[in-house]
């Protein structure tokens, strides 16, 4: 199990690849069904799962009509994905329905699969609404940037990150008010993220895309809070090995991903060297817009071996 692709915030998320969203996820079409991207590394020699997961969404949506907007996904990593290699992505057409449109994608490097997804696609309709009521936090604007402290210790790797050139984000303190109490047995956290530039307001594909990126990013430090802190908020250095074993998302309403979202996560279960997290997407006013759902490797790191 130390083949696996999807790369958590515990690693260096470095790489020369990127600086904008339509950068990150930019494809090549090389033949119909068929599309060739390139990741940045999330740990020494790992694609970040978070860009592949995005990307092979990026080429499902480009084989489905704008009529039909996506509204789930389901993805496994499967191996370590080469930020050096190119990566290619085999779209396979299931099933174009009168409302529903699916798309199984294969995302595959030396002939050998590294990830695959799932995505369901639909025609928008009207009906009765609900939604839980999104927690009250300390909006962005009154949080500190992570991204400062993290170029003032160690300039070299904020300088090779892509992640810093891509995103902006702010973690909400445990103790701040407003916050809903933690429930024992399910450690939590909030944090606000968004695309660090502007993105075209009319591809909204692009939007998803990028949520589904950002999505990657906290969840499994979220399974090992009892164990550790999140990166952001320790000065050791880690003591556990954490990395996506699968992520299902889904989209409920209409957002930017270049405006501030609360991902409000939570952690019902660690067990068996794998741990669950939950998270909700929330925009300023409110709206749920999205939910995530991963299950992540979290195991003790070795001591290196005594020579």
């Amino acid at each position: 199990m130390t083949d696996v692709t999807g790369v958590t915030d515990e690693s260096a998320e470095t790489g020369t690849a990127g600086g904008s969203f339509p950068e990150l996820l930019r494809l090549d079409e090389i033949d119909k069904n068929l599309f060739r991207g390139s990741c940045h590394a999330g740990a020494p020699l790992r694609a970040f799962g978070g860009q592949v997961a995005a990307q092979a969404l990026t080429s499902a949506g480009r084989t489905v009509g704008a009529d039909r907007a996506v509204h789930s996904l389901h993805g496994y990593f499967i191996r370590p994905g080469d930020p050096r290699r190119p990566i290619v992505y085999e779209v396979e057409r299931v099933r174009d329905g009168r409302s529903y449109t699916t798309r199984r994608v294969t995302a595959v490097q030396r002939g050998e699969a590294i990830f695959t997804l799932s995505a369901s696609f639909k025609e928008p309709e009207t009906g009765a609404e609900r939604q839980r009521t999104a927690p009250t936090v300390t909006p962005p604007e009154e949080l500190p940037d992570p991204y400062l402290a993290w170029a003032e210790a160690d300039p070299d790797g904020y300088a090779r990150s892509a992640a810093a050139r891509t995103l902006q984000m702010r973690f909400v303190p445990a103790d701040s008010p407003g916050l809903p109490p933690e429930q024992p047995g399910m450690p939590q956290q909030f944090v606000w993220l968004r695309s660090a530039t502007p993105l075209p307001a009319d591809d909204p594909l692009l939007h998803v895309c990028a949520l589904t990126y950002l999505s990657d990013l906290t969840l499994a430090s979220t399974t090992a809070m009892h164990l550790q802190p999140p990166r952001f908020r320790r000065q050791e250095p880690p003591r556990l090995t954490l990395a996506s074993l699968d992520h299902a998302m889904w989209f409920h309403r209409p957002f930017r991903a270049d405006e501030w979202l609360l991902f409000a996560q939570r952690s019902p279960s660690s067990a068996d060297g794998r741990g669950l997290a939950i998270g909700e997407f929330y925009d300023t006013a409110g709206s749920l817009v999205a939910s995530a759902v991963q299950e992540a490797l979290v195991r003790e790191r070795r001591a290196p071996a005594e020579g």
